[in-house]
Protein backbone atom coordinates (compact mmCIF):
# COMPACT_ATOMS: atom_id res chain seq x y z
CA UNK A 1 0.00 0.00 0.00
CA UNK A 2 1.29 3.82 -0.32
CA UNK A 3 2.67 5.69 2.43
CA UNK A 4 -0.08 7.00 4.87
CA UNK A 5 0.03 10.58 6.38
CA UNK A 6 0.54 10.62 10.72
CA UNK A 7 -3.25 10.17 12.01
CA UNK A 8 -4.36 7.75 10.08
CA UNK A 9 -5.27 4.65 10.68
CA UNK A 10 -4.09 1.03 9.21
CA UNK A 11 -6.47 0.67 6.08
CA UNK A 12 -5.30 -2.53 5.23
CA UNK A 13 -5.99 -3.96 8.58
CA UNK A 14 -9.32 -2.59 8.79
CA UNK A 15 -10.51 -3.99 5.60
CA UNK A 16 -8.60 -7.00 6.40
CA UNK A 17 -10.75 -7.75 9.37
CA UNK A 18 -14.47 -6.83 7.88
CA UNK A 19 -13.85 -9.05 5.28
CA UNK A 20 -12.77 -11.56 7.82
CA UNK A 21 -16.27 -10.83 10.18
CA UNK A 22 -18.35 -10.82 7.01
CA UNK A 23 -17.05 -14.27 6.03
CA UNK A 24 -17.56 -14.78 9.53
CA UNK A 25 -21.17 -13.78 9.78
CA UNK A 26 -21.59 -16.06 6.38
CA UNK A 27 -20.30 -18.81 7.57
CA UNK A 28 -21.98 -18.71 11.16
CA UNK A 29 -25.13 -18.81 9.27
CA UNK A 30 -24.33 -21.54 7.01
CA UNK A 31 -23.27 -23.95 9.64
CA UNK A 32 -25.60 -22.98 12.11
CA UNK A 33 -28.90 -23.28 10.61
CA UNK A 34 -29.87 -26.48 10.49
CA UNK A 35 -29.24 -26.85 14.58
CA UNK A 36 -31.07 -23.47 14.78
CA UNK A 37 -34.00 -25.08 13.63
CA UNK A 38 -33.77 -28.11 15.66
CA UNK A 39 -33.03 -26.57 18.94
CA UNK A 40 -34.80 -22.82 18.67
CA UNK A 41 -36.82 -23.68 15.84
CA UNK A 42 -35.46 -20.50 14.15
CA UNK A 43 -33.48 -20.88 11.22
CA UNK A 44 -31.88 -17.53 11.67
CA UNK A 45 -31.23 -17.90 15.52
CA UNK A 46 -27.33 -17.65 15.45
CA UNK A 47 -27.41 -15.23 12.29
CA UNK A 48 -29.14 -12.89 14.50
CA UNK A 49 -27.18 -13.17 17.52
CA UNK A 50 -23.65 -12.75 15.61
CA UNK A 51 -25.16 -10.37 13.31
CA UNK A 52 -26.10 -8.67 16.62
CA UNK A 53 -22.50 -8.63 18.04
CA UNK A 54 -20.72 -8.07 14.51
CA UNK A 55 -22.62 -4.89 14.36
CA UNK A 56 -21.34 -4.52 18.48
CA UNK A 57 -18.31 -5.51 18.26
CA UNK A 58 -17.82 -3.04 14.88
CA UNK A 59 -19.11 -0.03 16.87
CA UNK A 60 -16.44 -1.04 19.76
CA UNK A 61 -13.33 -1.89 17.73
CA UNK A 62 -14.59 2.15 16.34
CA UNK A 63 -14.72 3.27 19.70
CA UNK A 64 -11.63 2.57 20.81
CA UNK A 65 -10.03 3.13 17.19
CA UNK A 66 -10.06 6.60 18.70
CA UNK A 67 -9.07 5.87 22.24
CA UNK A 68 -5.75 7.14 22.92
CA UNK A 69 -4.42 3.49 23.86
CA UNK A 70 -1.88 5.37 26.47
CA UNK A 71 -5.10 6.23 28.13
CA UNK A 72 -6.27 2.66 28.39
CA UNK A 73 -2.47 1.70 29.78
CA UNK A 74 -3.35 4.11 32.50
CA UNK A 75 -6.49 2.04 33.33
CA UNK A 76 -4.55 -1.33 33.58
CA UNK A 77 -4.01 -1.95 36.84
CA UNK A 78 -8.01 -1.45 37.79
CA UNK A 79 -8.90 -3.43 34.42
CA UNK A 80 -6.81 -6.56 35.70
CA UNK A 81 -8.63 -6.18 39.07
CA UNK A 82 -12.15 -6.44 37.68
CA UNK A 83 -11.16 -9.43 35.39
CA UNK A 84 -9.89 -11.01 38.45
CA UNK A 85 -13.14 -10.22 40.28
CA UNK A 86 -15.44 -11.51 37.12
CA UNK A 87 -13.57 -14.66 37.47
CA UNK A 88 -14.21 -15.14 40.91
CA UNK A 89 -17.55 -14.44 40.78
CA UNK A 90 -18.77 -17.27 38.21
CA UNK A 91 -18.14 -19.09 40.90
CA UNK A 92 -21.07 -18.00 43.04
CA UNK A 93 -23.75 -19.36 42.97
CA UNK A 94 -26.69 -17.79 40.87
CA UNK A 95 -24.60 -15.41 38.96
CA UNK A 96 -22.69 -18.33 37.07
CA UNK A 97 -23.44 -20.28 34.46
CA UNK A 98 -22.57 -23.36 33.13
CA UNK A 99 -23.26 -25.28 30.00
CA UNK A 100 -21.83 -29.03 28.79
CA UNK A 101 -19.83 -29.24 32.63
CA UNK A 102 -18.67 -26.01 32.26
CA UNK A 103 -18.81 -23.17 34.53
CA UNK A 104 -17.60 -20.47 32.03
CA UNK A 105 -19.86 -17.49 31.96
CA UNK A 106 -21.72 -14.85 33.76
CA UNK A 107 -25.57 -14.63 32.72
CA UNK A 108 -26.97 -10.91 32.74
CA UNK A 109 -30.63 -11.58 31.36
CA UNK A 110 -30.51 -12.78 27.81
CA UNK A 111 -26.72 -12.40 27.28
CA UNK A 112 -23.98 -14.60 28.44
CA UNK A 113 -20.61 -12.99 29.38
CA UNK A 114 -17.62 -14.72 29.43
CA UNK A 115 -14.78 -13.57 31.91
CA UNK A 116 -11.93 -15.18 30.65
CA UNK A 117 -12.01 -13.35 27.46
CA UNK A 118 -11.66 -10.37 29.15
CA UNK A 119 -8.98 -11.48 31.28
CA UNK A 120 -7.11 -12.54 28.46
CA UNK A 121 -6.92 -8.75 27.14
CA UNK A 122 -6.84 -7.37 30.98
CA UNK A 123 -3.73 -9.56 31.05
CA UNK A 124 -2.30 -7.98 27.81
CA UNK A 125 -3.05 -4.38 28.74
CA UNK A 126 -1.09 -4.70 31.95
CA UNK A 127 1.76 -6.58 31.24
CA UNK A 128 2.35 -4.58 28.45
CA UNK A 129 2.26 -0.84 30.71
CA UNK A 130 4.22 -2.92 33.08
CA UNK A 131 7.08 -4.36 30.81
CA UNK A 132 7.50 -1.12 29.10
CA UNK A 133 8.41 0.80 32.82
CA UNK A 134 11.26 -2.19 33.22
CA UNK A 135 13.67 -1.46 30.32
CA UNK A 136 16.70 -3.08 31.99
CA UNK A 137 15.11 -4.83 34.44
CA UNK A 138 13.31 -6.96 32.46
CA UNK A 139 16.13 -8.80 32.21
CA UNK A 140 16.46 -9.42 35.94
CA UNK A 141 14.26 -12.68 37.03
CA UNK A 142 12.60 -11.47 40.14
CA UNK A 143 11.44 -8.46 38.32
CA UNK A 144 11.08 -9.03 34.21
CA UNK A 145 9.93 -12.67 34.81
CA UNK A 146 8.57 -13.44 38.30
CA UNK A 147 5.62 -11.34 38.76
CA UNK A 148 4.14 -12.16 35.85
CA UNK A 149 4.55 -15.86 36.33
CA UNK A 150 2.96 -15.35 39.25
CA UNK A 151 -0.23 -13.31 37.97
CA UNK A 152 -0.43 -16.09 35.11
CA UNK A 153 -0.89 -18.49 37.69
CA UNK A 154 -3.27 -17.13 39.15
CA UNK A 155 -5.19 -16.55 36.02
CA UNK A 156 -4.28 -20.15 35.20
CA UNK A 157 -5.92 -21.25 38.25
CA UNK A 158 -9.27 -19.58 38.40
CA UNK A 159 -10.00 -20.35 34.56
CA UNK A 160 -9.05 -24.10 35.25
CA UNK A 161 -11.17 -24.28 37.96
CA UNK A 162 -13.90 -23.24 35.45
CA UNK A 163 -12.52 -26.08 33.64
CA UNK A 164 -11.37 -24.35 30.39
CA UNK A 165 -8.06 -26.00 29.90
CA UNK A 166 -7.62 -24.65 26.41
CA UNK A 167 -7.37 -20.94 27.81
CA UNK A 168 -5.84 -21.22 30.58
CA UNK A 169 -2.74 -22.36 27.72
CA UNK A 170 -3.52 -19.38 25.66
CA UNK A 171 -2.68 -17.52 28.53
CA UNK A 172 0.47 -19.41 29.59
CA UNK A 173 1.68 -18.99 25.95
CA UNK A 174 0.42 -15.07 25.53
CA UNK A 175 2.39 -14.39 28.89
CA UNK A 176 6.15 -16.26 27.80
CA UNK A 177 5.54 -14.25 24.55
CA UNK A 178 5.26 -10.93 25.67
CA UNK A 179 8.15 -11.39 28.18
CA UNK A 180 10.18 -12.85 25.14
CA UNK A 181 9.38 -9.69 23.19
CA UNK A 182 9.94 -7.24 25.81
CA UNK A 183 14.10 -8.64 26.43
CA UNK A 184 13.26 -11.19 29.14
CA UNK A 185 16.67 -13.97 29.29
CA UNK A 186 15.64 -17.24 27.57
CA UNK A 187 17.30 -18.91 30.31
CA UNK A 188 14.94 -17.14 32.87
CA UNK A 189 11.62 -18.63 30.67
CA UNK A 190 12.84 -21.92 30.38
CA UNK A 191 13.47 -22.07 33.86
CA UNK A 192 9.68 -21.77 34.18
CA UNK A 193 8.90 -24.17 31.55
CA UNK A 194 10.55 -27.18 33.75
CA UNK A 195 7.54 -26.90 36.33
CA UNK A 196 5.22 -25.81 33.68
CA UNK A 197 5.19 -28.37 31.37
CA UNK A 198 5.23 -31.26 33.48
CA UNK A 199 2.35 -29.75 35.28
CA UNK A 200 0.42 -28.91 32.08
CA UNK A 201 1.05 -32.92 30.95
CA UNK A 202 -0.36 -33.78 34.35
CA UNK A 203 -3.42 -31.47 33.69
CA UNK A 204 -3.96 -32.58 30.40
CA UNK A 205 -3.56 -36.63 31.41
CA UNK A 206 -4.75 -36.82 35.21
CA UNK A 207 -8.57 -38.25 33.67
CA UNK A 208 -8.98 -41.11 31.64
CA UNK A 209 -10.76 -39.28 29.33
CA UNK A 210 -8.77 -36.39 28.92
CA UNK A 211 -6.05 -38.66 28.15
CA UNK A 212 -8.11 -40.39 25.39
CA UNK A 213 -8.26 -37.09 23.99
CA UNK A 214 -4.78 -36.09 24.01
CA UNK A 215 -4.22 -39.44 22.28
CA UNK A 216 -7.14 -39.83 19.91
CA UNK A 217 -5.54 -37.48 17.60
CA UNK A 218 -2.37 -39.84 16.53
CA UNK A 219 -5.14 -42.22 15.54
CA UNK A 220 -8.70 -41.07 15.78
CA UNK A 221 -10.30 -44.41 13.63
CA UNK A 222 -9.43 -46.34 17.01
CA UNK A 223 -12.38 -44.90 18.62
CA UNK A 224 -14.46 -43.37 15.70
CA UNK A 225 -18.07 -43.15 18.23
CA UNK A 226 -16.06 -41.23 21.65
CA UNK A 227 -13.01 -39.53 21.54
CA UNK A 228 -12.18 -40.15 18.05
CA UNK A 229 -15.36 -39.24 16.64
CA UNK A 230 -14.80 -35.03 16.46
CA UNK A 231 -11.60 -35.47 14.45
CA UNK A 232 -12.88 -37.78 12.18
CA UNK A 233 -15.83 -35.75 11.32
CA UNK A 234 -13.48 -32.68 10.81
CA UNK A 235 -11.21 -34.70 8.22
CA UNK A 236 -13.92 -36.41 6.24
CA UNK A 237 -15.76 -32.47 6.08
CA UNK A 238 -12.60 -31.05 4.55
CA UNK A 239 -11.79 -33.84 2.79
CA UNK A 240 -15.31 -34.20 0.60
CA UNK A 241 -14.84 -30.04 0.05
CA UNK A 242 -12.25 -30.86 -2.50
CA UNK A 243 -10.60 -27.76 -4.06
CA UNK A 244 -13.78 -25.84 -5.14
CA UNK A 245 -16.17 -27.06 -2.17
CA UNK A 246 -19.78 -28.23 -2.32
CA UNK A 247 -20.73 -24.73 -2.42
CA UNK A 248 -21.98 -22.48 0.28
CA UNK A 249 -24.80 -24.16 2.21
CA UNK A 250 -24.38 -27.39 0.69
CA UNK A 251 -22.62 -28.69 3.82
CA UNK A 252 -23.54 -32.33 4.91
CA UNK A 253 -21.18 -32.36 8.31
CA UNK A 254 -23.61 -29.39 9.64
CA UNK A 255 -26.14 -32.26 10.23
CA UNK A 256 -25.16 -33.09 13.52
CA UNK A 257 -22.10 -35.23 12.47
CA UNK A 258 -19.97 -31.77 14.18
CA UNK A 259 -21.77 -31.03 17.36
CA UNK A 260 -21.86 -27.08 17.49
CA UNK A 261 -20.35 -26.35 13.80
CA UNK A 262 -20.69 -23.12 14.32
CA UNK A 263 -18.23 -22.58 16.84
CA UNK A 264 -15.27 -24.40 17.32
CA UNK A 265 -14.95 -26.59 14.25
CA UNK A 266 -16.53 -24.02 12.01
CA UNK A 267 -13.36 -24.12 9.44
CA UNK A 268 -14.42 -27.89 8.97
CA UNK A 269 -17.46 -26.72 7.07
CA UNK A 270 -15.34 -23.60 5.66
CA UNK A 271 -13.34 -26.52 3.77
CA UNK A 272 -16.21 -28.41 3.53
CA UNK A 273 -18.73 -25.65 1.63
CA UNK A 274 -15.73 -23.18 0.03
CA UNK A 275 -13.09 -25.93 -0.46
CA UNK A 276 -9.42 -25.65 -0.40
CA UNK A 277 -9.05 -22.52 -1.99
CA UNK A 278 -11.93 -21.21 0.40
CA UNK A 279 -9.76 -22.30 3.22
CA UNK A 280 -6.65 -21.03 2.13
CA UNK A 281 -7.96 -17.50 1.55
CA UNK A 282 -9.22 -17.16 5.11
CA UNK A 283 -5.51 -18.51 6.06
CA UNK A 284 -4.16 -16.13 4.00
CA UNK A 285 -6.58 -12.94 4.92
CA UNK A 286 -5.23 -14.13 8.85
CA UNK A 287 -1.54 -13.88 7.71
CA UNK A 288 -1.86 -10.64 6.39
CA UNK A 289 -4.06 -9.95 9.61
CA UNK A 290 -0.87 -10.71 11.97
CA UNK A 291 1.50 -9.52 9.63
CA UNK A 292 0.18 -5.75 9.76
CA UNK A 293 0.11 -6.58 13.69
CA UNK A 294 3.60 -7.23 13.25
CA UNK A 295 4.75 -4.36 11.50
CA UNK A 296 2.47 -1.75 14.00
CA UNK A 297 3.91 -3.29 17.04
CA UNK A 298 7.86 -3.10 14.90
CA UNK A 299 6.87 0.50 14.08
CA UNK A 300 5.06 2.02 16.91
CA UNK A 301 6.68 5.24 18.60
CA UNK A 302 7.00 3.69 22.20
CA UNK A 303 7.28 0.49 23.81
CA UNK A 304 3.46 0.45 25.65
CA UNK A 305 2.16 0.68 21.85
CA UNK A 306 4.64 -1.73 20.32
CA UNK A 307 4.26 -4.46 23.56
CA UNK A 308 0.43 -3.81 23.28
CA UNK A 309 0.44 -4.63 19.80
CA UNK A 310 2.39 -7.71 20.25
CA UNK A 311 0.31 -9.09 23.20
CA UNK A 312 -2.70 -8.43 20.81
CA UNK A 313 -1.73 -9.72 17.61
CA UNK A 314 0.24 -12.72 19.47
CA UNK A 315 -3.23 -13.63 21.08
CA UNK A 316 -4.85 -13.53 17.90
CA UNK A 317 -2.43 -15.22 15.57
CA UNK A 318 -2.16 -18.09 18.60
CA UNK A 319 -6.08 -18.37 18.37
CA UNK A 320 -5.91 -19.32 14.63
CA UNK A 321 -2.99 -21.46 14.81
CA UNK A 322 -4.63 -23.69 17.60
CA UNK A 323 -8.08 -23.78 16.13
CA UNK A 324 -7.13 -24.63 12.46
CA UNK A 325 -4.34 -27.40 14.28
CA UNK A 326 -7.10 -29.07 15.90
CA UNK A 327 -9.94 -28.74 12.63
CA UNK A 328 -6.51 -30.52 10.31
CA UNK A 329 -6.23 -32.74 13.73
CA UNK A 330 -2.94 -31.56 13.60
CA UNK A 331 -2.80 -31.32 17.47
CA UNK A 332 -5.33 -32.91 20.16
CA UNK A 333 -8.80 -31.36 20.11
CA UNK A 334 -9.53 -28.57 22.77
CA UNK A 335 -11.71 -25.91 22.60
CA UNK A 336 -10.42 -22.78 20.79
CA UNK A 337 -12.58 -20.53 18.47
CA UNK A 338 -11.36 -19.07 15.52
CA UNK A 339 -11.42 -15.51 16.04
CA UNK A 340 -14.15 -13.63 13.53
CA UNK A 341 -15.17 -16.42 12.35
CA UNK A 342 -16.62 -18.83 15.09
CA UNK A 343 -20.04 -18.18 16.62
CA UNK A 344 -19.60 -16.28 20.40
CA UNK A 345 -20.21 -12.78 21.50
CA UNK A 346 -17.95 -12.34 23.79
CA UNK A 347 -15.09 -14.09 21.73
CA UNK A 348 -16.16 -11.28 19.04
CA UNK A 349 -16.43 -8.36 21.09
CA UNK A 350 -13.20 -8.68 22.38
CA UNK A 351 -11.01 -9.81 19.15
CA UNK A 352 -12.74 -6.44 17.93
CA UNK A 353 -11.99 -4.13 20.79
CA UNK A 354 -8.66 -5.14 20.58
CA UNK A 355 -8.19 -4.42 16.70
CA UNK A 356 -9.54 -1.28 17.47
CA UNK A 357 -6.72 -0.51 20.01
CA UNK A 358 -4.42 -2.01 17.33
CA UNK A 359 -5.92 0.70 14.92
CA UNK A 360 -5.32 2.95 16.95
CA UNK A 361 -1.82 2.39 17.98
CA UNK A 362 -1.09 2.04 13.69
CA UNK A 363 -2.26 6.03 13.66
CA UNK A 364 0.80 6.78 15.52
CA UNK A 365 3.10 5.39 12.59
CA UNK A 366 4.62 8.05 10.97
CA UNK A 367 4.34 7.78 7.04
CA UNK A 368 7.28 5.25 5.68
CA UNK A 369 6.26 3.29 3.14
CA UNK A 370 3.69 0.37 3.01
Amino acid sequence: MPGKSRGSMDLTLLITVLILLAIGVTMVFSASAVSSVKNYSDKYYYLKSQGLYAILGIAAMLFFSKVNYKFIGKLAFPIVIVSLILLIIIFIPGIGYGAKGALRWIKIGPVNLQPSEFAKSALIIFMAKSLSFKKERVKTFTQGVLPYVMLMGLYCILIILEPNKSMAINIAMITFLMMFAAGAKIWHLAIWGFPLIPGGIYMLTKDSYSLARLTSYMNPWADPLNTGYQAIQSLLALGSGGIFGLGLGNSRQKFFYIPEAQNDFIFSIIGEELGFIGAVTIMILFVLLVWRGIRIALAAQDSFGSLLATGITCMIALQVVLNIAVVTVSIPTTGVTLPLISSGGTSLLMVMSNIGILLNISKTIKANGS
